[in-house]
């Protein structure tokens, strides 16, 4: 019982433990905040690998100047193969490195350091949910977004000026040849894309309404 008690609080255990719980706080903070891309099995797995692979590695080379110049010409060969979607993932990937990283040297900051990263995910979206009921937007959509969001295109027969006021409208275009206005929005969630839609589906200029609604 006391050979497990002490392997249960290994310094090695506990951080590992610790970046597990961590990576998964975050990664949900994502999904919970409307970060859809981060709503994946590959994901799920990088967070909560990613920190625990940072750690071993630096301490098995941290004390072997050999080993280090190894790892890292090795570490050079290796790299992400899939294209990064934004600076903001690549960010996280990066403060999931740091956080295996800084562990190895001081529990306490990569506790620290792992809720700063929480309270800025939720804070952000809480100050959007909150700024937002006085008509004040602190940041923009982009087109990269939109992939990642809930999406809307609108096909009109005339200009719709209703629509092309919107804040959240990402992509503007007149087929000259068909003599058709298409229109792009974006939209955090299902509801407010459908409240959206049903306010202006009476409107006798558009013509074809398609919306991305997944999940």
């Amino acid at each position: 019982m006391d050979y497990i008690l002490s392997l249960l609080l290994h310094p090695h255990v506990v951080k590992v433990s610790f970046l597990t719980i961590t990576g998964f706080a975050i990664r949900q903070a994502l999904v919970i905040s409307g970060q859809r891309w981060a709503n994946t099995y590959h994901h799920l797995g990088s967070y909560l690998l990613l920190p625990n692979i940072a750690l071993i590695i630096t301490s098995v080379i941290k004390d072997d100047i050999a080993l280090s110049l190894g790892m890292i010409g090795a570490l050079s060969i290796v790299r992400f193969r899939n294209p990064v979607k934004s600076p903001f993932e690549l960010v996280m990937f990066f403060a999931l490195l740091t956080l295996g990283i800084v562990s190895s040297v001081s529990l306490f900051l990569a506790v620290l350091l792992g809720l700063l990263v929480i309270v800025v995910i939720f804070g952000i979206n809480f100050a959007d949910r909150i700024l937002k009921n006085f008509k004040i937007n602190i940041f923009q959509y982009s087109f990269g977004d939109g992939n990642l969001n809930f999406t809307m295109e609108i096909n009109a027969k005339n200009e719709i000026k209703e629509i092309e006021n919107k804040k959240n409208i990402i992509n503007l275009f007149f087929d000259i040849e068909k003599k058709i206005y298409v229109y792009r929005l974006v939209f955090q969630s299902r509801d407010d894309l459908l409240n959206f839609k049903n306010s202006i589906e009476k409107n006798k200029d558009i013509i074809s309404i398609r919306a991305d609604i997944q999940s």
